[in-house]
């Protein structure tokens, strides 16, 4: 297939290496030029600097990994030239636009994905199965924590210049770290209200959100806490689930899921497989895209279910700003 990406920062970068890698040599590179990462391992790949120039090459799916402030237009403009398209997380940086594109996409008949890897985690998929499966009964609560130091990230560039660290791009903690936001969605359903305090400490001289403490309660009963931070050292991101009929739990910096069932005195321990590391999640997802063109798979993250993310993402800051839990159904573009 004939590919096109639109932003090679890191993100992109991974995603341009992982085509490569399943063996996809037709990549033509959407680029500003404003990436601070060097540009060896690009060499040789065609660039374009113009968006309408390189879909008119036809390409047959376009990958969007710029700012998230920035990926609707890309986006709108890929489908409308007839392009399979997967989106970074989150979708956008708002939800407005967004059901202009759904019906793009549906008018168009392509397929559109979004890029939330931590769905391609064995140990998140097999909570996710037990949950499906009622093997851990009625879930009463579950408590996500993630905290991750900013500055840590990309050590190559100053951090508050980063996508993640401003307001102009779409960056902040809850759009940046919206991967629980997801796979609690995911696991347990639709939420119908949202909680929030969401802060700007101020501490890294930056002009987002790097703290928030989100409450999330289901329509199936499930109430469900998310922390988020840009300042844990070292980094946290844990998931913690208790049901009526089971416990389970997951810490991504091992990789190990765990759950007990009621009656039982020992733990299951499920261990990632021999070889996994972080990028097989991307790499899994980017395979995923690709069958998905193909016919052989339906993707694991569809656009419907990105959209819904930013709406929670919405939720989040409106709650967070007011001081008063939102209901989902009045947070609807």
């Amino acid at each position: 297939m004939k590919f096109l990406i639109a932003g090679l920062g890191s993100i992109g970068r991974r995603h341009f290496r992982n085509l490569v890698q399943l063996g996809e040599r037709d990549i033509t590179l959407l680029r500003s030029h404003k990436s601070t990462l060097p540009d060896d391992e690009l060499a040789g790949y065609p660039v374009e600097t113009d968006l309408g120039k390189a879909l008119a090459a036809r390409p047959d799916a376009v990958i969007i990994s710029n700012p998230s402030s920035l990926h609707l237009p890309v986006a709108l403009a890929a489908v409308n030239a007839g392009c399979h398209v997967f989106l970074e997380k989150p979708v956008a940086h708002s939800q407005y636009g967004t059901k202009e594109l759904l019906q793009a996409v549906d008018l168009k008949k392509v397929i559109a994905a979004v890029g939330f890897q931590f769905r391609f985690h064995p140990g998140l998929q097999t909570i996710h199965d037990l949950i499906q499966q009622g093997r851990l009964g009625k879930i009463i609560s579950a408590t996500a924590i993630w905290g991750e130091y900013l500055p840590g990230w990309h050590p190559w560039e100053d951090y508050r210049l980063s996508y993640a660290a401003r307001q102009d791009l779409g960056g902040g903690v809850v759009r940046t770290l919206c991967h629980p936001l997801d796979y609690l969605a995911w696991m347990f359903g639709k939420v119908d209200t949202v909680s929030a305090s969401v802060h700007a400490t101020g501490i890294m001289d930056i002009d987002v959100d790097d703290l928030a403490e989100i409450d999330l309660s289901f329509a199936a009963g499930t109430q469900a806490h998310v922390h988020l931070d840009y300042h844990r050292q070292p980094g946290k991101h844990t998931l913690s689930i208790t049901g009526t009929g089971g416990t389970a739990e997951w810490d991504n910096a091992t990789g190990i899921a765990q759950y007990i069932l009621a009656g039982e005195n020992q733990w299951h321990s499920i261990l990632p497989p021999v070889g996994f590391e972080r990028n097989t999640m991307f790499l899994n997802e980017m395979r995923n895209f690709i069958q998905a063109i193909e016919g052989s798979e339906w993707p694991v993250c569809s656009l419907e279910e990105g959209i819904y993310n930013l709406q929670m993402i919405d939720a989040v800051y409106r709650a967070g700003s007011s001081g008063n839990p939102v209901r989902m159904a009045e947070n609807l573009a």
